[in-house]
């Protein structure tokens, strides 16, 4: 990858890494987590009032947004809501890196590497020690599974992205246009799930800093980091863009420890260094220097 698009991918990890501790700050201000990821693409869906359309099919559009955006945060708000707190939810959201690459290399033909195999096996085992604590700390077996459904969501999207090649209003017109798929089932499962009494109170009693979750949600989440995340995934293989997102737990957790005061303990922090070590392997090219950048530019630069 190009640098300047290495330090595109890294603004990416920054933004989502806060993500977490705004969604766990939406649910405290009194918003039921299917309505708030409702609110958020209804929210994010308005410049498709001044964007053209993607120049893609109306059935990919639909499968990506389903998958990279329905499924993804449907299962993630409600696997917060359920006990996974935010710093420990942005570690094993990035799951979704690992399952890209295995379904990238089925579908795509992109094949990992030795090395990125090794990453894998190293991230796996540090999820799987984050997971033998479920049950203290305020995290719950029902929310580590919802959470890893989400991120298997997004592994499937990611890979739907990959195919999409570029839009003729840019990566934002593209994520506005895919936030339109998950405004009308997000909010039919809210009504279902969450009731329409809970859904009514939650709108009569929105308050700043619930307007403030669903805005940043919105805007730098997911039109800024899912347009940038969509720009590269049309210019570099999903094996290549995908472990990027495995930096989102140091943003995550330092802001849960700072905003929230979550503390993670010895077997979690371990757990979340093996994670960052899996990245470490798999991702960066050793020794690093100038060879190991012009490798990682012979990329495909788009479909």
């Amino acid at each position: 990858m190009r640098p300047a698009h290495v330090l595109l991918a890294l603004l990416t990890t920054a933004l989502w890494g806060f993500n977490f501790v705004v969604i766990e700050l939406g649910l405290r201000a009194g918003l039921p987590p299917l309505l708030m990821a409702a609110l958020r693409f209804l929210v994010a869906a308005l410049p498709v009032l001044w964007l053209p359309r993607p120049r893609i099919s109306a059935g990919r559009l639909v499968a990506i947004g389903v998958f990279l955006f329905l499924g993804q945060f449907a299962l993630l708000f409600t696997g917060m809501a359920a006990g996974m707190p935010p710093g420990l939810a942005s570690v094993t959201q990035q799951s979704q890196a690992f399952l890209t690459a295995l379904i990238a290399a089925a579908v795509l033909r992109e094949r990992p590497s030795a090395r990125a195999l090794a990453g894998m096996a190293v991230a796996f085992s540090g999820l799987a020690l984050i997971g033998s604590t479920a049950g203290g700390g305020g995290m719950t077996g029902l929310g580590l599974a919802l959470c890893l459904a989400g991120a298997a969501s997004w592994a499937v999207g990611n890979v739907l992205l990959r195919g999409a090649g570029t839009s003729p209003g840019g990566p934002v017109a593209l994520m506005a246009w895919l936030g339109l798929v998950p405004i009308l089932p997000l909010l039919g499962l809210s009504l279902a799930v969450e009731g329409p009494g809970t859904v009514g109170r939650a709108l009569a009693h929105l308050n700043l800093m619930g307007i403030a979750a669903v805005l940043y949600l919105a805007v730098p989440a997911t039109l800024v980091g899912y347009g940038i995340w969509g720009f590269l995934m049309a210019r570099y293989p999903a094996t290549t863009v995908a472990p990027f997102a495995l930096l989102v737990p140091i943003t995550g957790a330092a802001s849960s420890a700072l905003v929230t005061g979550e503390s993670f303990g010895a077997v979690r922090l371990a757990g979340m260094g093996l994670v960052i070590a899996g990245l470490a392997v798999g991702a960066l090219r050793w020794p690093l220097g100038a060879a190991g950048w012009r490798g990682r530019d012979r990329a495909p630069t788009s479909r």
